[in-house]
């Protein structure tokens, strides 16, 4: 059913009639000491809950209100500075220390999502998911293996890529009818997997390049192997119950290497220009203009996978609007609550302020922020990238009540890795000069902001 006009349009003009009720001042406008900002965002997420079916425009009209708040409301809001950073792209693009701005992180989700879509279609018409079902249990152990397998990938891959070739498997191998439970599932699997990686998630990566070391992030997978115990026990029977595993391969089933050699380029070039550059997606285009030489290409599935990038773009966006200055006290407490956080508000915006803070457990943040996400499908990248194959699963009603185990599994693996490591915050600025290498007023320069060498 396509959306009809006047949703869109009602959408909006429900958003902005508080702009019309109200004075303007320096700092924007509050109503019972919340900035509004705040509240044409939650307004958003509301209509993205209710409006299932209009999740696009609902998106569109959320993003477009606000900025055009900023626009009115807010005439000294930089938003160049905001999109671009002080520096000149170049300079971005070829020191990682130096970057600023959300024009890196918006291109970014936008190659990824929309190239994973592509790698997602041609995994599968290389024939492999056809052969699965001859090395996977045929009862609940099946899709059991699966999301273990999901997990294991998304510690080295990307977490999209991984919840992409979960999705992709499952829709083969349970003949395209997976329980929403478990596609809530996959993407939980995925982002328990990245949660303590530096190359496994996109927050964990932000980490990483802001000084933070690998092992300050890997206890996260403390909380994150319980979590994984518990979606995995739940969700693989529901999907057993709702649809068996094949038990063999199709007779027919054959593998065409070529185009299976072209999705590990595609996940090898992820690996290096994520670690090189900070943009996988670059080496994941690179990969498949290259495999386009070779193989056609589904190029359709760019068609099929825009709106929900589009999707995901304007929330992030919009969260990247907010007047978030300050978070609360870095705490176990803290932590927790931003895992709740982070299944409406995108992770990203919200990493970068932690950083900025200072002073928390990187290892139980990456896994509140990363694996908090699966709570709700718009919540993480991977999330919307799977329910572009699953639209089914588009609902968030649907999406907390049949994946209710992932709720379940984020509380009880945070509490494991509290209960037995305790709360162990780190400074991620470690690299700084010694005090006799540089003139004393450089160094107090430096010393208020440090630099990573």
């Amino acid at each position: 059913m396509k959306p009809k006009l006047y949703v869109p349009i009602l959408l909006a003009m429900a958003l902005l009639t508080p702009l019309f009720l109200m004075a303007g001042s320096a700092e924007g406008l509050s109503l019972a000491g919340i900035r509004l900002e705040f509240i044409l965002f939650g307004l958003t997420l509301i209509g993205v809950a209710l409006f299932h079916e209009h999740t696009f425009w609902v998106a569109i009209a959320g993003l477009t209100t606000i900025v055009l708040y900023k626009l009115l409301f807010v005439p000294d809001y930089a938003f160049a500075h905001h999109f671009f950073g002080e520096n000149s792209m170049m300079m971005q693009l070829t020191d990682k220390s130096m970057r600023q701005g959300e024009w890196g992180i918006i291109l970014n989700l936008l190659g990824l999502l929309l190239g994973f879509g592509i790698l997602a279609k041609v995994f599968e018409d290389s024939g492999v998911p056809d052969f699965i079902p001859n090395y996977l249990p045929n009862d609940w152990k099946g899709p059991a293996v699966l999301l273990i397998f999901v997990f294991i990938i998304s510690s080295f891959l990307d977490n999209i890529a991984a919840a992409m070739i979960g999705g992709t498997i499952a829709l083969v191998v349970f003949q395209g009818k997976v329980h929403p439970g478990y596609i809530a599932a996959l993407v939980a699997a995925s982002n328990a997997g990245g949660s303590g990686s530096i190359v496994g998630d996109t927050t964990t990566t932000m980490m990483w390049i802001d000084g933070v070391s690998a092992f300050n992030v890997l206890h996260a997978y403390v909380a994150a192997f319980v979590a994984l115990i518990i979606i995995t026990w739940f969700a693989s029977k529901q999907q057993d119950t709702h649809q068996r595993i094949i038990a063999d391969a199709h007779p027919d089933a054959k593998l065409d290497w070529v185009r299976l050699l072209i999705v590990v380029s595609m996940l090898v070039g992820a690996i290096l220009s994520n670690i090189l550059y900070d943009m996988p997606a670059l080496g994941v285009w690179i990969a498949i203009l290259i495999g386009a030489l070779v193989r056609k290409m589904p190029w359709d599935e760019v068609s099929a996978s825009i709106k929900g990038t589009v999707f995901l773009l304007c929330l992030v966006t919009a969260a990247s609007l907010m007047p978030v200055e300050t978070l609360p006290s870095a705490s176990w407490l803290t932590a927790f609550i931003l895992g709740f956080v982070s299944a409406v508000f995108d992770n990203i915006p919200l990493t970068k302020l932690c950083l900025e803070q200072g002073h928390f457990d990187w290892g139980m943040l990456a896994y509140s922020v990363g694996f908090g996400g699966s709570m709700i499908w718009f919540g993480s990248s991977a999330g919307v990238a799977i329910t572009n194959k699953f639209p089914q699963a588009r609902n968030v009603k649907v999406w907390i009540k049949e994946g209710w185990h992932v709720t379940l599994a984020y509380v009880i693996g945070f509490f494991a890795l509290y209960l037995t490591l305790g709360w162990e915050p780190a400074d991620n600025k470690l690299h700084k000069e010694p005090a006799a290498k540089c003139p004393a007023t450089e160094c107090k320069a430096r010393e208020q902001s440090p630099v990573l060498e």
